[in-house]
């Protein structure tokens, strides 16, 4: 599961864009080097160092200092590359000029904008584009601090509650021996269609929270829901593929369009005290919301049945995967047999017509 982004509003003159592009990628440095991590770090090693320099550069920390905004737009440049399994996989192999920074979603951290900003955002995601939000760099700051309001939260007891935009309301919830080996799931949802996000914490050891997972909301029928699934095995989602890169190379579309489908990071709980958050994601108005934390002691059928259903979306990824390869084997081969054919077809005709002048 992909972690806190942050990101800005970026335009630029399409004339320009290609010297531009050229002279930037020259000037980048290693997404390794600028995160402070080696080749083989792990997602969560790559998280934590981008985390660390978000809250140090970010712009709420460093209005008017020009130098903190370059490092803050190169962390998060890095970050996106070495976040994405791919782009990853890409830069690796490549370097810079397999990488579409163009193509990146847009990403924002909404406590950062003006007002002007924020109404341009809102609109365009009104219109369709895809705007992804991201936590505020102050609550995850007061978070590491330990400077947070905790609510006590018992299990199977619902809160209905009203969090304010940018803003996050955190729980702590003690689960046994026992209710950790049977599951737990935290859902959140809201009647009224508000945006926001489902997080959780996992304490550190100056007794501050570091972000671990995170959940966008989603329209589910007439209520706005998010969930997060603690069942002892790896339950997984679907991320969404990039678009842009899609409509460039369908084949690879169709053939990895079960690439997306990824093991969220934590898939069960230790016995102990658990936290969670709701963060407000409006843009200009608080989100309601109704918060539950259940034992899956009930929902043992579900749980199998889920484990079946993810099974087979995995051997059917695999038999997909599998066929990439074969028809990657024998495309180029198929596309020479056709135009050969083409070539001789053309060729006869052209005979006909001259045997048909004498």
């Amino acid at each position: 599961m992909a972690g806190p982004k942050f990101g800005s509003f970026k335009s630029e003159n399409k004339g320009d864009s290609a010297a531009s592009a050229a002279g930037a990628a020259a000037q980048r440095r290693d997404p390794y080097e600028v995160l402070g991590v080696g080749r083989n770090a792990t997602e969560q090693e790559i998280k934590s160092a981008f985390r660390r320099m978000a809250l140090k550069y970010h712009p709420d920390k460093n209005a008017d200092d020009p130098v903190a905004s370059e490092k803050f737009q190169e962390a998060t440049f890095s970050y996106n590359i070495l976040s994405d399994p791919d782009k990853r996989r890409q830069y690796d192999s490549s370097g810079f000029e397999a990488i579409e920074a163009d193509s990146h979603e847009l990403e924002l951290d909404l406590s950062s904008l003006n007002t002007v900003n924020t109404m341009f955002a809102a609109l365009f995601s009104k219109l369709g584009v895809p705007i992804k939000t991201t936590v505020s760099a102050t609550v995850l700051e007061e978070a590491l601090n330990g400077s947070v309001e905790i609510a006590q939260l018992h299990l199977g007891k619902s809160v209905c509650r009203k969090v304010e935009k940018q803003s996050a309301h955190f729980y702590s919830v003690d689960i046994t021996e026992e209710e950790a080996k049977l599951g737990l799931v935290c859902r959140v949802c809201s009647t009224a269609k508000s945006k926001f996000k489902l997080l959780y914490f996992e304490p550190e050891e100056n007794g501050g929270l570091s972000l671990a997972l995170q959940e966008d909301s989603a329209k589910t029928g007439k209520v706005t829901s998010a969930g997060m699934f603690f069942l002892g095995f790896p339950v997984y989602r679907f991320e969404h593929n990039n678009s842009a890169a899609a409509a460039k190379d369908p084949d690879s579309a169709f053939f990895k369009r079960l690439d997306g489908f990824q093991p969220c990071e934590v898939n069960e709980l230790k016995e102990g005290t658990h936290y969670f958050a709701v963060y407000g994601d409006n843009f200009f108005k608080s989100a309601t919301y109704t918060l539950e934390v259940v034992c899956a002691e009930p929902f043992s059928t579900e749980k199998e049945k889920l484990r079946s259903v993810e099974a087979k979306i995995l051997a059917k990824r695999s038999e997909l995967s599998k066929f990439e390869s074969e028809y990657r084997e024998v495309c180029p081969h198929l596309l020479q047999i056709i135009y050969g054919n083409r070539l001789l077809s053309e060729n006869t005709s052209l005979l006909r017509v001259g045997i048909g002048r004498f």
